[in-house]
């Protein structure tokens, strides 16, 4: 007795449309009337598309389905298809590689944003917008450093990688604190204990309000 295990079947394919539809194909390619390898091909074309109803409303949902015929027969099948049927080379083309932006950053975690708003904030003139800015651009930076290094950073980090990232022309009036650490972070989600304490504590007090 031959067990029929997935480890000695043929590869395949396309899984989403399963073993059997593979077989059909599979067989169309044995037949050697043209006509009637037409005629199974249409037959296995719908099979496949009742078997995806909700992308019938996709555009050229049919081609899709007899390019995935051609592809699931290995581009071999020799029938009438009423499509354009893709060549095996496009499937075999390497994409292309896209080139990434790695120009200068001297701090990474701070990326180009703040580098383009500290240029900006260069330009201005000495007054309270140019202030304001200059502490915008300093909390950003803390808030863009801990979410790269979770544990922690002193203003004295910021401040300093802020005059380096200006050229050594941007320094922040003394007596002026960055935000804290603990605005950033995002609070933690209550527990069910903790929030069935909350309540409990509400009912309390509404008791004591009646």
């Amino acid at each position: 007795m031959e067990y029929d295990y997935n480890t000695s079947r043929n590869h395949l394919i396309l899984p989403e449309y399963g073993r059997n539809i593979q077989k059909m194909v599979e067989h169309i390619l044995t037949i050697p009337d043209r006509e009637e390898r037409n005629r199974l091909a249409h037959a296995v074309i719908i099979i496949m598309g009742n078997m995806n109803p909700h992308l019938r409303d996709i555009n050229d949902f049919k081609h899709k389905l007899w390019d995935h015929l051609a592809i699931m027969a290995d581009f071999k099948l020799d029938i009438d298809f009423p499509y354009e049927i893709p060549r095996p080379e496009e499937f075999a083309e390497k994409p292309r590689v896209v080139s990434y932006n790695d120009s200068d950053i001297r701090f990474r975690h701070y990326g180009h944003i703040v580098e383009a708003l500290i240029k900006e904030a260069l330009k201005l003139p000495d007054g309270d917008d140019k202030d304001t800015l200059i502490k915008l651009i300093a909390n950003h930076m803390k808030k863009s450093y801990l979410a790269w290094n979770r544990d922690s950073v002193t203003d004295e980090i910021i401040l300093n990688d802020l005059f380096e990232l200006s050229g050594r022309k941007i320094t922040i009036k003394e007596g002026i604190k960055l935000a804290d650490q603990k605005d950033f972070q995002k609070p933690k989600p209550q527990s069910q204990q903790q929030q069935q304490r909350k309540r409990m504590q509400m009912q309390q007090q509404r008791k004591r309000t009646m």
